[in-house]
């Protein structure tokens, strides 16, 4: 499970956290724990929003196409 992290200064989500080991995942495509996580969220693993609410599969696909 992930969950997405907003930066403090512009409320734009920024990174995301791997819930299993609280790694922080940087949006960059070189990273292999980032590319992991556009697979595992495109197969169904669990997404959360800042809030900690799980979002939707539609949600989801909407979120990964506005990402590198």
């Amino acid at each position: 499970m992930y969950q997405q992290i907003k930066s403090v200064t512009n409320s734009t989500i920024t990174s995301v956290q791997r819930l299993s080991d609280n790694a922080f995942i940087p949006f960059d495509p070189a990273n292999t724990d980032y590319q992991q996580f556009k697979v595992d969220v495109a197969n169904g693993v669990p997404l959360e929003d800042p809030d900690g609410n799980v979002m939707t599969q539609e949600q989801v696909d909407e979120f990964l196409r506005t990402i590198p």
